[in-house]
Parts: C-alpha cells; sequence; structure tokens
C-alpha cells in the first residue's frame, strides 16, 4: 500500500530527512528529478511522443524539480526547454542552485510574457512538463501563474504534473480556481491526499510515486493514510488446499429482510457465497423466510418473531443469540426496517452479540443517537454508512460529513473503537488505531439501490472466515469496487444494477493475480 500525506506531513517528512537523516535538500531535489525525468522517457511512446528527440516544454515556477527534470531529459536526448512564469530574480535557496545547474547544462530558461508566444511553443511541444505549484501552494493561482494554466490546459498536448497539478488542493477538496488538468502525475516521495480524493482525482490522471531518496521505511513511517493496492488483498486469500471442506471457510449468519425488503437479503447471502463463505444462514422474519429461501438456493434460512408489520421483532434477539453461538460471525441491517421495537432489537444485539458483526443499513440508523452502545460491544463491530447514514449516526450534516471524508472516518474510528467504510466515491477505512485506508476501485454506476446490500454480505463472509476486521473490510471494499468496475465494463455504468456486481464477483477474485485459487 502506498503512504498518502498531507502538505504538513509532507513538510515535516522533508524536514526530518534534512535535519535528522542528514539528506541535503538539494539533494531531495535533485532526486525527485532525475527519478521524474526517467519516468518521463519511459512514458513517452504512451505518450505519443518519441523516445529520442522528444520536444517537452517545462512550465516553471519558483521552485527547483522542473529545472531537474529538464536538465536530465536533455540528457536523455530530449529537446527540453522551460518556461518561467517568476522572474529569475525571484528563485532562491537550493531551486537556484538548480537554476543555475540548468543554464551550465545549454537550456536557458525563458519568462513567460507574450501569451502568443506561449500558446505556440506549447503547441510544437510532444509533451507539457506542469512544474509551477507544488505543495506549499495556498489559495487561488493569480497572474502569470494563472495565465500558465489557462494555457497548459487549451494546448491539446499530454500535461505531466511534478507532485500534484497547478492549483490542485494538496490536501483534498474543491480547487480554489484554475488548476491543471493532467495526463500524468508524478507525486515525490509518497501520494498528496488531493491526488486521491474528490475532485483532485479527476485532474490527476494516471498517478505513480517517485522516490526522493528518503527510506521507506521513513516514509511507511510518517504515513497514517495508505492507499489500498491489489497486493494488499491478494495475500488475504492463499491458493485453497485440497482438504479444504465448507467448514474451513466459516459460516456466516445473515439477519436481514422484511416484508417488501427480501431482495436485499438475497443479494447479501449471494454476494457471500461469491465470496467464498462455506455455509450462509438467512435469519429473516418467519413470513419472509419462504420468500428469501426461494431466491437463494445456496443458503440456509431460519424464521425469525416478527412484528405485526412483518418486521423483526424484540423477542428475535434470544433466537438471533442462540442462532449466532454456532456460527463465526454475523452481519446484521439489509432490510430490516425502521419499525422502532426491530430498532431497538438490532441495538441490543450490536450491544450483546459475541461475534465479529458487519453493521450496515437499517441497523446503522438503529445506532444514531446511541453509538455508545460500540462501546460497550463484546466483540469487533464493522460499521458501513454512506454519508447519509453517517451524518445521522453523527447528528451532523452530510456537507459537514463529505468536506473531509478521511478524517470524519478516522475520528469516528478511533472514537468508538470501532471499523468503518465511509462509503462513496473513494471509500475510507477508518481503523481504531488510527489509520485510514483509501480505496481506488468502484464507479458512479454502483450509484444503485441494493449494490451496499452487496457489500455486506463479502464483508460478513471475510469475517466469518477468520480475517482479521482489518483485512476484511479492506478486501470486501476493494473487492466490491472491483467487481462494480467489472461489471461496468460488461453492461455500462448507466445499467448496473447490483446483480450485476454479484455476478462479477468471481473475476473480481481472478485479477488479483489468481491468488485466491
Amino acid at each position: 500500500m502506498l503512504g498518502v500525506f498531507t502538505a504538513d506531513e509532507m513538510r515535516r517528512l522533508d524536514r526530518r530527512a534534512i535535519a535528522e537523516l542528514h539528506i541535503p535538500g538539494a539533494t531531495l531535489m535533485e532526486n525527485a528529478g532525475r527519478g521524474a525525468a526517467e519516468s518521463i522517457v519511459a512514458a513517452l511512446p504512451a505518450l505519443g511522443a518519441p523516445r529520442r528527440g522528444a520536444r517537452v516544454v517545462v512550465v516553471g515556477g519558483n521552485g527547483g524539480d522542473g529545472f531537474v527534470v529538464a536538465r536530465w531529459l536533455k540528457r536523455r536526448g530530449a529537446r527540453a526547454s522551460v518556461l518561467l512564469a517568476f522572474s529569475p530574480a525571484e528563485i532562491g535557496g537550493d531551486a537556484r542552485l538548480k537554476l543555475e545547474e540548468l543554464r551550465r547544462s545549454g537550456v536557458r530558461p525563458l519568462r513567460l510574457e507574450d501569451d502568443r508566444a506561449i500558446a505556440a511553443a506549447l503547441a510544437r511541444a510532444h509533451l507539457v512538463v506542469d512544474a509551477l505549484l507544488g505543495t506549499g501552494s495556498r489559495g487561488s493561482p493569480e497572474g502569470s501563474v494563472a495565465r500558465a494554466i489557462e494555457l497548459i490546459n487549451a494546448c491539446g498536448r499530454p500535461v505531466v504534473a511534478l507532485d500534484i497539478p497547478s492549483g490542485m488542493s494538496a490536501d483534498g477538496g474543491a480547487h480554489a480556481g484554475a488548476a491543471v488538468r493532467a495526463t500524468m502525475t508524478l507525486a515525490f516521495a509518497g501520494l498528496k491526499r488531493g491526488l486521491v480524493t474528490s475532485p483532485g482525482d479527476e485532474l490527476a490522471g494516471r498517478v505513480s510515486v517517485v522516490p526522493i531518496g528518503v527510506p521507506d521505511a521513513e516514509v511507511a513511517r510518517a504515513a497514517t493514510t495508505f492507499l489500498l493496492e491489489p497486493s494488499d488483498v491478494a495475500r488475504h486469500f492463499p491458493r485453497r488446499p485440497r482438504v479444504a471442506h465448507k467448514g474451513s471457510y466459516g459460516h456466516l449468519l445473515l439477519v436481514a429482510g422484511s416484508l417488501g425488503k427480501t431482495g436485499a437479503a438475497a443479494l447479501a447471502a449471494a454476494a457471500a457465497m461469491r465470496s467464498g463463505s462455506g455455509l450462509v444462514t438467512v435469519a429473516t422474519p418467519v413470513s419472509q423466510q419462504p420468500v428469501v429461501a426461494s431466491l437463494v438456493l445456496e443458503a440456509m434460512t431460519e424464521p425469525l418473531p416478527e412484528t405485526s408489520t412483518h418486521t423483526l421483532a424484540l423477542k428475535a434477539r434470544e433466537v438471533i443469540a442462540e442462532l449466532a453461538a454456532s456460527r463465526d460471525a454475523v452481519a446484521i441491517g439489509p432490510g430490516l426496517g425502521l419499525d422502532e421495537e426491530t430498532q431497538q432489537a438490532v441495538r441490543s444485539l450490536i450491544q450483546e452479540l459475541r461475534k465479529p458483526l458487519a453493521v450496515d443499513a437499517d441497523a446503522l440508523t438503529a445506532l444514531s443517537g446511541h453509538l455508545e452502545v460500540l462501546g460497550a460491544a463484546p466483540s469487533v463491530r464493522c460499521l458501513t454508512p454512506h454519508p447519509g447514514e453517517m451524518a445521522r449516526m453523527l447528528g451532523a450534516r452530510v456537507d459537514d460529513v463529505q468536506r473531509d471524508r478521511i478524517e470524519t472516518a478516522r475520528a469516528f474510528a478511533a472514537r468508538y473503537r470501532a471499523y468503518v467504510v465511509l462509503k462513496g466515491a473513494r471509500s475510507v477505512i477508518g481503523t481504531p488505531d488510527g489509520r485510514v485506508f483509501v480505496n481506488p476501485t468502484g464507479n458512479p454506476g454502483m450509484a444503485s439501490g441494493g449494490t451496499g446490500d452487496v457489500l455486506t454480505g463479502m464483508l460478513g463472509a471475510f469475517l466469518a472466515r477468520g480475517m482479521d476486521p482489518g483485512a476484511a473490510l479492506q478486501s470486501s471494499v476493494y473487492l466490491h469496487g472491483s467487481a462494480g468496475d467489472i461489471a461496468a465494463e460488461r453492461v455500462g455504468e448507466e445499467a448496473l444494477i447490483a446483480r450485476d456486481v454479484v455476478a462479477a464477483i468471481p473475476e473480481a477474485f481472478r485479477r488479483l493475480g489468481g491468488a485466491s485459487g
């Protein structure tokens, strides 16, 4: 997994590298620029440029990374030129040193002045490198920088951004003004938060990390937020031994369904079976049990006492507790309904069941105003709210939740000692130890009824087979999004429904590299 940093965290890492690890700032700058240049050279054919003789225009600010990139590109056979948005007299420190080295290499930077001349230079380029602003910039770009951003966006050439696209907020959230739309972004040392959260992820293009000479262990130690990669998930699914049997992969108890909402129970059960659970039992109100049984042939069903409205009755608690005793994990919530008696029963189960528990949908609503039950729970609790459900639980507005999704998930998990995934574009997973994991998979076509029930079934299956709760959440969220991406490939985003996601789960496992067997 890759570390994700705020601008302040990145500055602290740089200061530690210089002051405590004794790596000069100029060396870090040189490493960054050289590594970026090597990445650009490797990417030239894919960007439609010749490997040798490519015309590359570096549009630079008052930082030194772009100067190093231009110098190394020239050494690698490119025809590099540099356009400056600032007067050379405004460039100081290590950047000034790199500017002088650039001049000695034979590249003479030109000051951005005439828009038509700049536009013509960009139009002649095979590739443009955005080196205008770094992570330290604040506020909306102005003057020559804003004009340079507009010209870059209008030039119609592939754009490689250094560290972050200029104008984008390094820490995430809406950008204040003009921002570069990059084809590719080369992040130095680690990903910046704005690159993996909306709307910055749409500006960054393809993102990769360029080491700058800080030891990997130091970078990892400095990170508290991470971007999931396929290898992080694949390791949890070793090839099945030949002697495996259905008891080897856990028995999930799924408490779900009510009148008119049996589909939620069926989708969650089907997803659990497709996610490798050895056995699944769906406990559902007695009148709905025949319906659920007819919808999922592979799962077992158990009838529960119900209310007059055919939802879970309070006295069902004892039955569920007895059923849970012989199962490995419990998932609760899909389609349960909002009857007050049902909500009371759900709260009691969340507080009392001594098994790992996945909590979703109507069970999350039951927690609104009652989050103290999480602290009293005797076993792991994994919550899967969408922004509206998170807002209800916290007594906040959805806008407050969405303003900083990473810190919302981190604070909730730490305060209530629970594991939580805040669903949505780039779902974020918070763990009680304060770490957050950002998921890169998924697409807007998954904004369709029932896809959350699919995630619940997958999470429950992984908990039932004995996964650590953090691993279970990471695996279910990643594979759920991957299955959604595969489904979108097959049917398109507009037509995608939850059953398409279930049908794509097998291919999602295969794309992990066959590690799941």
